[in-house]
């Protein structure tokens, strides 16, 4: 089974697309027996068009089973706001206006009667079936020697018992961890200038809304290789 994981998006459906390209025209040049595409999360925020990421990804894996998408935390922190307004939350914070723009609303969060306002034209904007893709979203996936998820795990904490908190949000304790996991964990999440190809984890969050470079990792039996689709 060749595998294909895909980082952080945030909003670029240029290279999201482009990505899609490279992928398809490998798989029809090499036929696989079997292949997935895992995208790790952050489809949302910061870049131009999280609308439009969205819808794409809504298309694919209704398309084809074998494409999987996975959360984030930012793609949690659009439906909390959805949920509550919070004008302090991740989304206010960290590039929720971006996102909001792509659905044709100008978000406010400098008061708290002003985010209540933008929560709501926004959740008038966002498609029903946005909303849902989101909220079912997995928190990871397993295949072979490899374990996909956005951020990383607990070390220690055997795979199946992993907390869906650290699964999206973890940093510090499992980036500087040296030794081995159960499997080699596959993320995103922390944006590294190239991908990072340790022996116990991969990083593929290449800051694609600023770099211009969306990242994947594949793997095809013992072959491991990183994939770029790369702004014109």
């Amino acid at each position: 089974m060749r595998l294909y994981a895909i980082g952080d998006v945030h909003g670029r459906l240029d290279l999201l697309r482009a990505m899609h390209a490279q992928i398809r025209a490998e798989l029809k040049r090499d036929r696989p027996d079997d292949w997935r595409i895992i995208h790790l999360g952050d489809y949302v925020d910061r870049g131009p068009d999280s609308n439009g990421v969205i819808d794409f990804l809504v298309d694919r894996t209704a398309e084809d089973d074998r494409v999987i998408a996975l959360a984030g935390n930012h793609d949690d922190g659009l439906l909390a706001f959805l949920r509550d307004g919070d004008r302090t939350g991740l989304f206010a914070r960290f590039g929720g206006a971006d996102t909001a723009r792509s659905y044709g609303v100008a978000a406010d969060f400098s008061t708290t009667e002003a985010a209540a306002s933008s929560r709501a034209a926004l959740a008038a904007k966002v498609p029903e079936k946005h909303v849902d893709f989101l909220g079912n979203l997995r928190v990871s996936q397993e295949f072979g020697d490899f374990f996909f998820c956005h951020a990383g795990i607990r070390p220690g904490v055997p795979l199946d018992r992993q907390d869906r908190e650290d699964l999206v949000w973890i940093r510090d304790a499992f980036l500087h961890h040296p030794e081995l996991h159960p499997k080699v964990i596959v993320h995103g999440h922390t944006p590294h200038e190239e991908a990072e190809i340790l022996a116990n984890r991969v990083n593929v969050d290449t800051l694609a809304y600023a770099s211009g470079r969306l990242t994947a990792l594949v793997v095809d039996g013992r072959e491991k290789r990183v994939l770029e689709a790369v702004a014109g």
